[in-house]
C-alpha cells in the first residue's frame, strides 16, 4: 500500500496526515508516477490553510519529478521508466499518483531529482514573471520582494543573466548575505531599510519599471509607491495576508500605474507553453546561470514540519519532500 498526505479539513499544519491511499491503473492520456522528490511551495500553505479553497479532502503540492511506472491508453510521448518533473499539478505529497501525461516533462541527466523537483514550480514562476510578465531586459532596474525565498532566489538571478540591476527584500541580514551572492545587487533588510525610500535613492527619484511581490498586505501600497510612471505591480502571492479591497483610482493618482495578479495556469494553458517554459528553465539551470539551493529536507511523512518551517520565514531557497 502507498502512502500520501492528504489534507480533511484545512487549518494549520497538523491539518497534514499521512494516509494509505490506493492508487489505480493510469486511464487514458495518463501515467503512473513513483515519485522521488517532491517541491514545497507557498502556494501549497495558502490551500492548506483554506486561504485558496479546494474541495476536501485533497492531496496538496503541485512538483515533484518521479519515475514512469505504467502508462495508459493514448499515451505515445513517454514509456516506463521515463524519469519525468511536473508542476501545477495538485496531488503531488504522494509516494505514487496518477498524472495527465502533457503536463510532464523528461527530466535531462545533468539535473538530479531533488534540483528538480526543487526548481520546476519555482522556475516555471520566474519564467513567466520575467519573460512574459514583463519582459526583463539590460538597463532595467527591478524591484524583487521575498527575494531569499525559493522564488525570490530564482526570479534574483534570471533577471541578473538578463542584464538587470536587481533590488530585494529580504527579513534578516544573513539572508541580505545569501541574495547579494546570487544576482542582488542591492539587498534591503524589513524592519532596517525603508525600501521606499531606498529604491527611490537607487533609482535618482524615478522608480522601478516592475515590482515583483510575493509577500502582499505588509508591502503593497509601498510595492506602488516605487515604482516609475506606468509601471507595472506584479502581485503573485500573499504571504503576509490578502491585500484589502482597493480603489482603482489610486493607479491613477500614482502615475498610471499597471497591476497584474500573474498564475501558471494562465500562462502555461498548453503542452506547447508548458514544454516551451521548462526548456528555458533547464537552460538556465544547466548553463550555472541560475542556482537551485535545496537548504531543507524532510522525509515526505513529515510534510508538516516542512510547512512549520516554511512558515516560520527562517527558511532560504527550496524546501524537498522525500517520498
Amino acid at each position: 500500500m502507498h502512502h500520501a498526505i492528504r489534507i480533511r479539513e484545512t487549518g494549520g499544519p497538523e491539518k497534514l496526515v499521512w494516509d494509505e491511499i490506493s492508487v489505480g491503473d493510469p486511464g487514458p492520456g495518463q501515467v503512473r508516477l513513483r515519485q522521488t522528490a517532491v517541491g514545497v511551495n507557498f502556494i501549497d500553505i495558502y490551500f492548506r490553510s483554506g486561504l485558496y479553497p479546494l474541495p476536501l479532502p485533497f492531496i496538496p503540492g503541485r512538483e515533484a519529478v518521479g519515475v514512469v511506472d505504467a502508462i495508459g491508453p493514448e499515451v505515445t510521448s513517454l514509456k516506463p521508466g521515463d524519469r519525468v518533473v511536473y508542476s501545477g499539478v495538485q496531488g503531488a505529497y504522494a509516494q505514487v499518483r496518477l498524472v495527465p501525461a502533457d503536463r510532464l516533462v523528461k527530466l535531462p541527466d545533468g539535473i538530479s531529482d531533488e534540483v528538480g523537483a526543487a526548481m520546476m514550480q519555482k522556475g516555471m514562476t520566474a519564467q513567466f514573471l520575467c519573460r512574459q510578465t514583463y519582459r526583463v531586459g539590460k538597463g532595467d532596474t527591478i524591484l524583487v520582494h521575498a527575494a531569499a525565498g525559493g522564488v525570490g532566489l530564482v526570479l534574483c538571478q534570471w533577471a541578473k543573466h538578463l542584464g538587470a540591476t536587481v533590488i530585494g527584500t529580504v527579513s534578516t541580514e544573513e539572508k541580505a548575505k545569501l541574495v547579494e551572492a546570487h544576482g542582488c545587487d542591492h539587498a534591503l533588510v524589513h524592519g532596517k531599510d525603508d525600501f521606499v525610500k531606498a529604491v527611490k535613492e537607487i533609482t535618482g527619484g524615478v522608480g522601478v519599471p516592475v515590482v515583483y511581490d510575493s509577500i502582499g498586505k505588509d508591502t503593497f501600497m509601498g510595492s506602488l509607491d516605487c515604482l516609475r510612471p506606468r509601471g507595472l505591480m506584479v502581485l503573485f502571492g500573499q504571504s503576509s495576508g490578502p491585500v484589502p479591497p482597493l480603489d482603482i483610482s489610486i493607479l491613477d493618482k500614482k502615475g498610471s500605474l499597471f497591476l497584474t495578479r500573474p498564475t501558471q495556469n494562465a500562462y502555461l494553458p498548453t503542452r506547447a507553453a508548458v514544454e516551451e517554459g521548462a526548456q528555458e528553465v533547464f537552460d538556465v539551470v544547466q548553463s550555472g546561470a541560475v542556482k537551485v539551493h535545496i537548504n531543507q529536507r524532510f522525509p515526505l511523512k513529515d510534510a508538516a514540519e516542512a510547512h512549520r518551517a516554511m512558515e516560520s520565514r527562517k527558511t532560504t531557497g527550496s524546501l524537498v519532500l522525500l517520498p
